[in-house]
């Protein structure tokens, strides 16, 4: 495995009634409170009651960022860095999924930054410090809750990025499963798809001896993939629940990924994806990562074997080691579809006629990936084969 040095500062709060620990940790960072939120499902399930009750209660000025989207855009964040300097903001407080969070994470570094944040998040500036900010998680999803990273739209320009910073974790992050019985089964489902989607982005490296890496890897995957289908045909139980938002956690808090380098080159591709289309992201994701898995996997057989045995159950006796592979890969998408995910881009109208715009936004860097690095022939071949 690789050197590596690992901090992940964030305070994880979880469990049911997890939310009064707000009493405890807001008061620690000021009284002024920007209170960002999405859609309005927070005003439906009375969590946004349950905030403000408390926030009032510890004597909070509570200032108020709705209707962030569901691939947040950098106008959103524009409009928070402005309350927040005309407010004088000292603490935001996201309540919601990932693109509450990753939204939430460009104001609070925003606001300490000289320039226009399209800046840091395109990386043409590093950020060096952000207002404090703490996190409800309604969405079991992105991790987004115990990383720095995230990811921000720029819909004029039909661009999407990601971007993070050491001075972007969350300060804290309740995780109370309770707020996330109310999320629709769609929404679950790409949920599920984006977790796993993390850990394959992870675990698919060329790093020799990472054991233990790996088999964590796949106890993630393992725990999703027995849980998911019960969790579908259940929405409501909090067991099931738990067990989800904490599997969401652990894919992308830091913890898997020490010691290795991962690829994330099909999240790329998506962001270009959905940067055009504006489909949701675990959408996207469902369609595109077995066509990526095909289209790298003899650049080592071996690993992709090695999935499919220990996650799909795939039997190798008697079988050539890419033929396994290969079968691993038909079990994921089997799997995905059996929860409803979609597989093709026709499933969003998506046809043949921006492939090329698609092509041209994952390559807004160069060329990508780590397990195999994709030019823009590669990118036009997975899309294709994602039609």
């Amino acid at each position: 495995m690789k050197s590596f040095t690992f901090r992940n500062p964030t305070k994880l709060i979880f469990g049911k009634g997890q939310i009064e620990q707000l009493r405890q940790e807001v008061p620690r960072y000021g009284k002024k409170v920007l209170l960002v939120y999405g859609g309005g499902s927070i005003k439906r399930n009375g969590l946004y009651d349950e905030v403000m009750a408390i926030l009032a209660g510890i004597g909070a000025d509570v200032v108020e960022l709705p209707g962030v989207e569901p691939n947040p855009r950098v106008s959103t964040v524009r409009k928070g860095v402005d309350l927040c300097r005309k407010e004088g903001v000292e603490f935001l407080l996201a309540v919601g999924g990932g693109s509450v969070i990753d939204c939430t994470k460009a104001i609070a570094a925003g606001v300490k930054f000289d320039g226009d944040p399209w800046e840091f998040i395109t990386k043409k500036a590093v950020v060096t410090d952000a207002l404090p900010f703490g996190v409800i998680l309604t969405l079991a999803a992105t991790g987004s809750e115990m990383n720095a990273g995230s990811v921000i739209t720029n819909w004029e320009t039909k661009e999407k990025y990601g971007w993070g910073s050491p001075v972007t974790f969350p300060q804290f992050s309740i995780l109370d499963p309770t707020y996330t019985i109310t999320v629709p089964k769609e929404h679950t489902v790409y949920g599920i798809v984006d977790m796993m989607s993390h850990v394959f982005e992870q675990y698919f490296h060329h790093t020799p001896n990472t054991p233990l890496q790996d088999r964590m890897c796949e106890a993630v995957l393992n725990t999703v993939i027995e849980a998911a289908p019960k969790l579908v045909n259940d929405l409501e139980n909090y067991e099931l629940r738990e067990t989800i938002m904490y599997s969401g956690t652990i894919a992308l808090n830091g913890f898997l990924q020490m010691g290795v380098r991962g690829d994330w080159a099909t999240h790329n591709i998506e962001h270009a994806v959905s940067a055009v289309y504006d489909i949701p992201h675990g959408g996207g994701l469902a369609i595109l990562f077995p066509n990526w898995m095909k289209h790298v996997l003899d650049e080592n057989v071996s690993r992709f074997a090695q999935l499919a045995v220990r996650v799909f159950g795939v039997d190798p006796a008697g079988k050539a080691e890419r033929d396994v592979a290969l079968e691993g890969i038909e079990r994921l998408r089997a799997f995905w579809s059996s929860l409803g995910a979609p597989s093709r881009l026709a499933d969003y109208g998506i046809g043949e006629e921006n492939l090329e715009l698609m092509a041209d936004k994952a390559m807004a860097f160069g060329e990508f990936g780590r397990f195999k690095t994709l030019n823009r022939d590669d990118v036009l071949a997975i899309l294709r084969a994602s039609l």
